[in-house]
């Protein structure tokens, strides 16, 4: 289950409509709506300032949310769009979807590696290159990971860890059909530059 997920401060919007959305523009504040997950929708409003900083933060429609609103209980939301000034490029709306624990979303997941001390490619000097450090999984909404985990136990330089290689939680899969790559075991940096050398010299060879 992830370890924390961020809140998303909103307030009741009093009346709905054009003219009530442009009200609160007019106040400071950017209108949005919850619905879904069996309720009625909710009119919203967002401070303009606090919500510009969490957009600015990235991933705003692929992060789960944790709604608080004041006198309703929290819920957890996903943002399925973000209407924005087409001169300006600043929001203007924002609606969000309540999540049922059975839902199924698709999250950026972040990625950890252990066992460093256990890869004999690291041990000979070799890098740990991380190509992906988090993955985006489609997940259960109530069972969402707090991250996955690459044993590095007993891979070489050379060694390429894919998504293949790594057990996803369960109820868990990519978003991605193919096989990507998801770190590699680099060679030393002395030992790249003398192989360099050695092609060199054998491009340097000529037959007599």
């Amino acid at each position: 289950m992830a370890g924390e997920i961020p809140d998303l401060i909103a307030e009741v919007r009093t009346g709905t409509g054009k003219g009530a959305a442009r009200q609160a523009r007019r106040d400071g504040k950017v209108p949005g709506v919850v619905y879904g997950g069996g309720a009625d929708p909710i009119a919203l409003t967002f401070n303009y300032n606090y919500l510009l900083k969490k957009l600015k933060e990235g991933r705003f429609l692929s992060q789960l949310w944790n709604l608080k609103v004041e006198g309703q209980d929290d819920v957890r939301v996903i943002c399925r769009g973000v209407q924005r000034d087409v001169v300006r490029d600043l929001p203007t709306h924002v609606d969000l979807m309540r999540l049922r624990r059975t839902s199924r979303i698709s999250l950026f997941i972040n990625v950890e590696f252990i066992n460093h001390a256990a890869a004999p490619g690291l041990k000979r000097g070799g890098t740990l290159t991380v190509v992906r450090n988090e993955v985006e999984l489609s997940v259960i909404a109530g069972d969402i990971p707090e991250k996955i985990t690459v044993d590095l136990t007993g891979f070489e330089i050379g060694d390429v860890i894919h998504i293949s290689d790594i057990p996803l939680p369960e109820g868990a899969k990519a978003t991605v059909a193919r096989n990507f790559v998801i770190a590699n075991i680099a060679a030393p940096s002395g030992l790249r530059s003398a192989d360099a050398e050695g092609d060199d010299a054998d491009d340097d060879t000529t037959e007599e």
